[in-house]
């Protein structure tokens, strides 16, 4: 059974900091893929960020410079280094993880939902003024 567990998550005064961790296991095949996403209360799920074997990332607009990825050396833990919360960023964020290779990407450059096979629980992280 493959399971994403996020943790990290919490609440913080605008422009803090907070680090997203996700831990990947049940993984029959090493995932190629593991990514951030987030929705907000009656908003879309958005794309935020992505690594891909071995270094390859993207970034959704909105977090580029503040929210960096990263993969140990198994590629089944992620982070997602968040800095200068904004208001705009709070929500559950979502850790997703896929074993296929091909990846699409927003407009806004952050990884597509549909492209992940797996997902977590998600953990909420609420920015307050």
């Amino acid at each position: 059974q493959v399971h994403l567990v996020e943790s990290g998550g919490g609440s913080v005064q605008a422009g803090g900091s907070l680090t997203l961790s996700c831990v990947a296991s049940g993984f029959t095949q090493r995932p190629y893929r593991m990514s951030w996403f987030r929705q907000d209360s009656g908003q879309e799920r958005e794309g935020v960020a992505l690594i891909a074997t071995p270094d390859t990332t993207r970034y959704a607009a909105s977090v580029i410079g503040r929210f960096p990825i990263s993969r140990d050396n198994s590629e089944n833990i992620v982070s997602l280094k968040m800095n200068g919360l904004k208001l705009e960023d709070t929500a559950t964020y979502y850790c997703a993880a896929d074993v296929r290779r091909g990846f699409q990407t927003t407009r806004a450059g952050g990884p597509v939902a549909s492209d992940y096979s797996n997902w977590g629980q998600g953990t909420q992280v609420i920015v307050s003024p």
